[in-house]
């Protein structure tokens, strides 16, 4: 319980209960003293209804005790306990309904960060720094969600990255980190290190994690590299008093909803495993979101942007169209004088120009966007300056509330709200002093989010991106062709094709494991010759040393070789290969995740090799 609250509010004496609410007063033999104290606050913050219907002592009394448990886990589980979320809920309801600006005061400018273009020698350089720095580094996952928006029924990170290998999002993303460990420990000195995981879970996903994880034996990952932190859901509130929402199911029950993944700072914070992390020497935590696939190909460059420029705070980035539905990076500076750099929603971007001296709003520069970044929800930031931060506000964020109104008075909400917190407004709290700035990577390299049901994809404005499981699988295809084409692979241009209703660009089917080719440099260094892929090609790449001489794919290749093999693969391969075909989402005789895509893969012909014992090798057809 916190203290702070308690010593603030239970100036309540028991017959001072006994008028404020006679129901709980007959039922307090039922209460530990612990649980009385609670009562007093509840009753302190004006919340006395949510005690009106409890009947006499004898009745229900489970269920009595069940909400002091529900209270007592909503008050320890925010900073500050309810007595600090019901005041800064009543000031941001009051701010709200008088439509208060949260902006009011400050004027917007482009912050200053790193732009990166792939291949080119700087972002070679800042990956070599990267892959350096990165056996210092811990990793945080924000897996919260279920799949439901997607028309998928499991955890999101279950499901499949690509259909060539069907590795999942959270295998991906392991693979990803033990890449990283073992190419930074190579070139590091001290010997080997390990990179921890942290993920983020609710409710909805915890227990689906931790079976995901151990039925798979962690993807190769150490149990105890991975920590998983449990996020609790906050009161709801029906009106602008803050009073809080019983549940409709049930009566001895207050309605909870999710506080938004700004929690994840909080939960680092009171488990402690920061100032673990720290204490081991670790210097940065990079945080990313749970089903975005081409991430860790941005992630060796942004890091070696973070140690080089010495950021506390560094946003991953990419271009964005003026107005485009995603948040701009934005520097602030507010007539007072303080000044943040902090994501602004789109739909706050546009009106805060226009409001302060730039009259056409967001507009594209003659690069042909906006010049204020598109914010990606993938942050780095150093441990050190993070973790004194978080000493001062326990984690806790800035905070908003968005309720629906029924009418223009704002007296009566449509349906319950609650205060809600975003993970990128971090650096709100933080001093004009705090080095905050960003790394833009091209879209193609770093962005393709799986978040849209085939629905509401299909709805999306014709050159705007989908962000559906089509366009997602279909943009790892497209970001390894173009990776195989700058490392000198000829890769033929891709089809366009329409799936789910969703018109989309079709590359050869390109996929490789993590630990092939982490870097650009990795890449480039295992393959020569004259190398070409046909547009009917699939080529999968399951294996470390694994290089391509003078191959001409023209069918499917699959390529599985443990560590200590060494492959050359060349010549002219030719097969029927596997070919794309379209599956209506409505078709409830599939799975999910292939009904969700449009398409399944036909495996027809190929030519499929594996090596299990260390040794060179060569494969020329």
């Amino acid at each position: 319980m916190a203290s702070a609250a308690a010593d603030a509010l239970s100036k309540l004496t028991i017959d001072d209960l006994a008028s404020a609410s006679p129901n709980l007063h007959k039922n307090l033999s039922l209460l530990s003293p612990d649980q009385v104290e609670l009562a007093k606050v509840l009753l302190q913050l004006n919340q006395a209804h949510l005690f009106e219907h409890w009947p006499e002592p004898g009745v229900e009394d489970d269920e009595k005790r069940a909400f002091f448990e529900q209270v007592s886990r909503l008050n320890s589980s925010y900073p500050g306990g309810l007595a600090s979320y019901i005041k800064t809920a009543r000031e941001l309801l009051a701010d709200s309904k008088a439509g208060k600006n949260p902006y009011d005061g400050f004027s917007p400018s482009v912050p200053s960060g790193e732009t990166l273009t792939f291949g080119e020698d700087n972002f070679i350089q800042y990956e070599n720094v990267g892959i350096r720095e990165a056996r210092n580094a811990a990793f945080v996952l924000v897996a919260g969600g279920l799949g439901e928006r997607l028309g998928y029924n499991g955890i999101k990170v279950a499901l499949p990255l690509e259909s060539v290998t069907g590795t999942c999002f959270l295998q991906h993303y392991i693979e990803s980190i033990l890449a990283l460990q073992e190419a930074s420990c190579k070139l590091a000195e001290g010997g080997p290190r390990e990179i921890p995981l942290a993920i983020m879970t609710s409710d909805d996903t915890y227990s689906r994690t931790i079976k995901l994880l151990e039925t798979n034996a962690y993807f190769g990952m150490k149990p105890s590299q991975v920590k998983l932190l449990k996020q609790e859901k906050v009161a709801c509130l029906d009106d602008n008093d803050a009073r809080l929402a019983v549940d409709p199911n049930n009566k001895f029950r207050i309605q909870t909803k999710p506080h938004g993944h700004g929690d994840v700072h909080s939960l680092l914070y009171s488990t402690g495993l920061l100032k673990e992390w720290f204490a081991a020497g670790r210097k940065w935590v990079l945080f990313f979101q749970d089903t975005n696939g081409l991430l860790f190909k941005a992630i060796p460059a942004s890091l070696g942007v973070s140690s080089v420029k010495g950021y506390h705070v560094n946003s991953l980035a990419v271009p964005r169209k003026a107005k485009e539905a995603i948040g701009g990076i934005t520097r602030l500076t507010h007539k007072d004088g303080r000044a943040m750099v902090i994501n602004v929603e789109y739909n706050q971007l546009d009106p805060l120009l226009r409001a302060t001296g730039y009259p056409d709003g967001d507009v594209n520069n003659e690069t042909g966007y906006s010049p204020f970044p598109g914010n990606i929800n993938q942050l780095i930031f150093e441990i050190g300056p993070y973790l004194e931060e978080l000493s001062k506000t326990g984690g806790a964020i800035t905070e908003f509330v968005n309720p629906k109104y029924k009418d223009s008075t704002k007296t009566a909400f449509k349906s319950s709200t609650r205060l809600e917190c975003m993970m990128q407004d971090y650096p709100k709290t933080l001093a004009p002093s705090a080095r905050v700035g960003f790394t833009v990577m091209e879209a193609w390299l770093a962005y393709a989010p799986v978040k849209n049901n085939p629905e509401d994809a299909a709805k999306v404005p014709k050159g705007n991106p989908y962000h559906s499981a089509t366009s997602g699988e279909m943009a790892i295809y497209r970001a390894n062709s173009l990776i195989l084409r700058k490392a000198g692979v000829k890769v033929d241009d891709p089809v366009q094709d329409v799936f789910n209703g969703q018109e989309v660009d079709v590359w050869p089917r390109v996929a490789w494991k993590p630990k092939w080719g982490l870097t650009f440099s990795d890449i480039k260094s295992k393959v020569s010759g004259k190398c070409s892929i046909t547009g009917k090609s699939t080529i999968a790449i399951k294996g470390q040393s694994i290089s391509l001489e003078d191959l001409a794919l023209d069918g499917a290749l699959v390529i599985d070789a443990v560590d200590g093999a060494e492959v050359k693969v060349g010549g002219s391969v030719k097969n029927a290969g596997w070919t794309i075909e379209k599956v209506d989402y409505k078709d409830t005789s599939l799975p999910e995740e292939v009904r969700i895509r449009g398409f399944k893969i036909n495996k027809i012909e190929q030519l499929e090799k594996t090596y299990k014992e260390p040794g060179k090798y060569s494969l020329k057809p």
